[in-house]
């Protein structure tokens, strides 16, 4: 199995967002702002990164029958503590997340690498998959958190790296839920269309290769 590709898969050609459209509820909820999604996001790899290593483990001795709930305490287990460990040090964020940060639980994603990936894998796999996941998950919530926010809002709220783009209307839609499905739209239409050409070329160079050993033989 390559491990590179286990990696980049979730950033590019399985990017649980944008190609195989998963975890869209907190996506298209917390994308309002830039430091809201950075925050769903690494809190959505650490709870990825720690099932996925828990369950790759304990795969063998977990019984077939009850292998769904059986994930599901794990996963909650690393949902409370990413949980706690926000809302005591950082509070705000915790705080705008809101009822989506606890709703990792049963995020599409979590679960579909713990049944899909990690239960059939060993451990170093189970960590690269759930590495380029919640990367490709974290880098999704981050592209359509900027445009919303600069959109929206008129600038960027960093905290100590906040600005404002002088002399900018604001478009309000776009931190309400019509704006978000617009982006994301757009966004997931962008992704098809560059994967569209990807292939096209990947064609043209077999079909390439396949004359070039014809002429050859020839």
């Amino acid at each position: 199995m390559n491990a590179g590709r286990e990696f980049t898969k979730g950033i590019w050609t399985e990017n649980p967002v944008l190609r195989l459209m998963l975890g869209l509820c907190p996506t298209l909820a917390v994308s309002t702002a830039v430091v809201n999604g950075i925050g769903m996001g690494i809190a959505a790899t650490f709870v990825l990164l720690g099932s996925n290593i828990v369950i790759a483990l304990i795969r063998g001795v977990i019984p077939a029958k009850v292998r769904i709930p059986c994930y599901i305490v794990v996963i909650a287990t690393f949902v409370t503590i990413a949980d706690l460990t926000m809302h005591a040090y950082t509070p705000q964020i915790h705080e705008a997340l809101g009822i989506f940060l606890p709703l990792i639980v049963v995020n599409c994603i979590i679960l579909g690498r713990a049944e899909a990936f990690a239960s059939k894998n060993s451990v170093t796999m189970s960590v690269l998959d759930a590495l380029g996941m919640g990367l490709g998950f974290t880098l999704a919530l981050l592209a359509l958190a900027t445009v919303r926010e600069l959109l929206g809002t008129g600038g960027l709220d960093l905290r100590a790296l906040a600005f404002q783009i002088p002399r900018f209307k604001p478009a309000i839609i776009m931190i309400l839920p019509p704006g978000a499905f617009v982006t994301l739209g757009i966004m997931m239409a962008g992704m098809n269309k560059l994967a569209e050409l990807q292939e096209k070329k990947r064609l043209q160079r077999a079909a390439e290769e396949k004359l070039e050993e014809k002429q050859e033989e020839a």
